[in-house]
């Protein structure tokens, strides 16, 4: 069952690899109704989403970010909804974010040929493209040179956080990204949580900060993972959002925008345009 919403999809403003128009064609047709684009620290993609959503009368776009920060031994990846993309606080919070992409990209790279594998950083541009860099491009550079088969084996056996090729980035902390969004008048939510150690104190103290939901329908989360992050969402006050997180680099198998284990409820969907129509009459 496709959710009619879903709230974190990329384009090739960061690293997925369709156009932002042609991923609101694809959720769309799918069923999609109330999209949000979440590319990685860039709001490039959403002046051509906006327009690609204004041909369809019964599609909402909602404009995003999906920013990535660091806790100590551990990601966390923060979504804002209903940011100004022409905001230029937000546009020089997000390009110190890209440069540091950029750094740990070309640092990935001399690692690799450290390690012998040949890669190079025109690889990883050239896939990046206008967007900003990630490591899904360093993925890309290596199963194109062939040594890797897919981009899951790329992070599995090179550059995952813990892999022999992994470099640190320049990051927020979550706290700070929560709160630079709630700043901004956009809406913050902690993305993909299931993982996390300690996820009461992350979530305590993000609530602190400003943080207003949580991605609990995510795109491969089986019921009972849905189950305990949402009686924590209800614990902390936070409202159950979710995602497919499409980037449409992972093959046949990877869930299209609004395809989620359990689908986003309706409900849920609705707090989330209810908020954009506060802010708009604030």
């Amino acid at each position: 069952m496709v959710s009619r919403g879903d709230f974190h999809c990329h384009s090739t403003a960061s690293d997925g690899i369709l156009s932002p128009a042609d991923v609101v064609k694809l959720a769309y047709e799918q069923g999609v109704r109330v999209l949000a684009l979440t590319d990685h620290d860039s709001t490039e993609g959403i002046a051509e989403a906006r327009e690609a959503a204004a041909q369809y009368e019964d599609l909402t776009l909602i404009p995003g970010v999906e920013m990535g920060t660091d806790i100590p031994g551990d990601e966390v990846h923060v979504l804002g909804f209903y940011l100004e993309p022409d905001d230029a606080g937000l546009q020089e919070t997000l390009a110190k974010l890209r440069e540091g992409r950029k750094g740990r990209g070309e640092g990935i790279v001399n690692k690799l040929r450290e390690m012998g594998i040949d890669v190079t950083w025109e690889q990883v541009k050239r896939f990046a493209g206008d967007g900003a860099v990630g490591r899904p491009h360093v993925a890309q550079a290596l199963v194109e040179g062939g040594h890797v088969k897919d981009v899951k084996e790329a992070f599995d056996k090179y550059i995952a956080r813990n892999g022999p090729a992994y470099v640190e980035r320049e990051k927020m902390t979550p706290a700070e990204a929560v709160a630079t969004i709630a700043r901004l008048g956009g809406v913050p939510c902690i993305a993909h949580p299931r993982d996390l150690d300690g996820l009461d104190g992350v979530l305590a103290e993000l609530k602190e900060a400003g943080l207003v939901g949580m991605e609990v329908y995510y795109k491969d989360y089986e019921p009972a993972d849905v189950e305990r992050l949402r009686q924590a969402a209800e614990k902390f006050g936070l409202v159950p959002w979710g995602g497919s997180d499409y980037h449409g680099l992972h093959g046949p198998n990877e869930p299209l925008p609004g395809n989620m284990h359990t689908p986003l409820p309706d409900a849920s969907i609705d707090t989330l345009l209810e908020l954009g129509r506060a802010r708009a009459g604030g």
